[in-house]
Parts: structure tokens; C-alpha cells; sequence
């Protein structure tokens, strides 16, 4: 059986980037209750994704990580609208509070408001719990406290009972590290979690969705997919509500795999252009010229990791050497 390039088959951070911008008030509602309670939900709430990257772009950066930053409003009224930056680990980091810590700052210096900043512990490590963050010099003294949610903290029977969306999101993301070497493993989650969003009663957007974001985390070889397709396919005609199997959505998994490419290739060149000022032109062809995801993944870490552009040269000249 065809095993899974732990390299590119799951992409936690676009995943849960797509799913907060669908879901931010479920998510909020489940994982962080109390600042739930204190927005205003009828006022609009707002993304500001390229700002945050212009804010933390000298920054420290690294992997499996999704930083958000959101305009609302409270609905006390104490003040008109506040930010809230989410940052989502998958990893444990050590470096974590006192980037949360700068990264707070910076965004409250840039538009003088307040500021909540909520972490989200996605990793598998049941004893990551990072402390506040402090630092003291000559008698002066910082302690910045964040709220956490451990997702090991929510207990899956939990979880399955919740209509909550992010629930689904959640079970997932858990399935998708559990199951990583596993390919039938994540076969038999996927098509438990899929047939759920049935049972649970979710209209024909949320359904489909949900599918894309459970698709998303849990991908599978083809030989397994096309099992899997086959048998939502028949489950569909026994509950006759074609959602997922319609011609339309059958295009969706080509799509979002053509979709992760240009994503990776952007990523790439993104970091690079802020990291160097400019994208040398040689670098840009190669980038373009690769429409493999692992080869963009590896590729993404050589931009990242660079201290010059000449290593950086170095770095894309041997990836895409292999394909002389």
C-alpha cells in the first residue's frame, strides 16, 4: 500500500487558515468561550491578512504555524473595535511566548488599539503548555499571559456530539497527525467524519465546506481515494442528497491540488521578495517551473533558512537539479 509523502500531504496551515475565515464565530465559540461572549456579533468582522504579514515580516518565522489577525467589535462598547491575533501551533515551540509576546506589540504600536492575542496548541505533545512570558532587567519587570486551547485538552467523544463546525475541523487536524504513516487509517476517519456531516444535519454550503476542509487534512493516496469516492457515492444514493459526488465538486480535488501549487509557488516567492528585497529571475523560473508540492515544501524552508541570496541561489539550483 501506497504510503503518504509526510513531506506535502497535509497542509495544516492552509487548512485552518481557510477554516477560521469560514468559521471564526465557531471556532471562537468553542475554543475560546469568554472571548466569544465579548463580541459583537452582529457588526462585521474583518481579516487583515496582508497587514500582519507587512507587521511581522522581519520577524521570526517557522514552520506549521497560522498567525491571524482580526478587526471586531465588543459588544460592551468600551471601546469601538479591537484586534485579535491567533496564532495556531502544530508544533511544539519553545520560542513561542516571546513571539507572541513581540508580535502583540508590533500590532498594537501599528494601529494604537487593543489587542487580544489567543494560541491554539495543535500539536501531539501533551506536555507543551508554554509559560507566560517574562523578562527582567535591572528591576524591570514584563509578564505578558495569553489565553491557550490545548486541542488534546477536548475530548473526542466531545467533539463528536458537537454540531459545532470547528469540531469537525478539530477531529480532523487529530486524525490527520495520529494517523500520519497510516493510509487506511486516515481512510477509515475520513469517511467516519464525512458520513457524520450527514448525520449531523449540515446544509449543502456547510456540507460541502466541511468535505473540503476534512479533504483538505485527510488526504489519501488514489488507490484509497478512489475507494473512499465509491463508497460516499453509494451512501449518497441510499440517503439520496448528492452534495459531495455532484460533476461539479468531483473537479475539487484537481482543483485544490493545482490550487496548493500556486499557493506553495507564491509562498515561496513572497518570502523571498521580503526577506531580499527582490526575486532574482532565475529564482522566479525555477519556482514556477516546479509543480510538485514536496519539492515547493522543501523548497519553501531553503527561502526561509537562507542568509544570503547566494545560498538561496544554491538552495533552488539543487532542487531542481534532479530534473535535468
Amino acid at each position: 500500500m501506497e504510503e503518504l509523502p509526510r513531506a506535502c500531504a497535509t497542509d495544516y496551515d492552509g487548512a485552518w487558515k481557510a477554516a477560521l475565515e469560514l468559521y471564526l464565530e465557531p471556532f471562537l465559540r468553542l475554543c475560546f468561550p469568554r472571548v466569544h461572549a465579548a463580541i459583537d456579533w452582529d457588526c462585521p468582522v474583518e481579516f487583515l491578512d496582508k497587514e500582519l504579514q507587512e507587521i511581522v515580516r522581519d520577524a521570526e518565522t517557522g514552520p506549521l504555524r497560522v498567525d491571524l489577525l482580526v478587526k471586531v467589535f465588543r459588544r460592551d462598547g468600551f471601546e469601538e473595535w479591537l484586534l485579535i491575533h491567533i496564532e495556531i501551533q502544530s508544533q511544539p515551540d519553545p520560542r513561542l511566548p516571546r513571539r507572541v509576546y513581540r508580535y502583540r506589540h508590533r500590532i498594537a504600536d501599528r494601529y494604537d488599539r487593543p489587542v487580544a492575542t489567543l494560541v491554539v496548541l495543535a500539536d501531539e505533545s501533551p506536555g507543551f503548555r508554554p509559560d507566560p512570558y517574562e523578562e527582567e532587567t535591572l528591576g524591570c519587570r514584563v509578564r505578558f499571559e495569553y489565553p491557550t486551547c490545548k486541542l488534546l485538552d477536548l475530548e473526542e467523544a466531545t467533539l463528536e456530539r458537537e454540531d459545532n463546525p470547528i469540531a469537525v475541523v478539530i477531529l480532523a487536524h487529530r486524525a490527520a497527525q495520529s494517523g500520519a504513516g497510516d493510509p487506511a487509517k486516515r481512510k477509515a476517519v475520513k469517511w467516519r467524519l464525512t458520513r457524520g456531516l450527514y448525520e449531523r444535519g449540515y446544509g449543502k454550503k456547510d456540507l460541502l465546506e466541511l468535505f473540503r476542509l476534512i479533504d483538505w487534512l485527510l488526504w489519501l493516496p488514489d488507490e484509497l481515494a478512489v475507494e473512499f469516492r465509491r463508497e460516499v457515492v453509494e451512501y449518497e444514493q441510499q440517503k439520496r442528497m448528492p452534495y459531495i459526488t455532484s460533476i461539479e465538486e468531483m473537479g475539487r480535488r484537481e482543483g485544490r491540488q493545482e490550487g496548493l501549487i500556486t499557493a506553495r509557488q507564491n509562498d515561496i516567492l513572497d518570502v523571498v521578495g521580503v526577506r531580499f528585497g527582490e526575486v532574482p529571475e532565475g529564482v522566479r523560473e525555477a519556482v514556477d517551473s516546479i509543480q510538485d508540492e514536496a519539492r515547493l515544501s522543501a523548497l519553501l524552508k531553503v527561502a526561509i533558512r537562507a542568509r544570503s541570496v547566494e545560498e538561496l541561489t544554491r538552495g533552488v539550483e539543487d532542487s531542481t537539479a534532479g530534473e535535468a
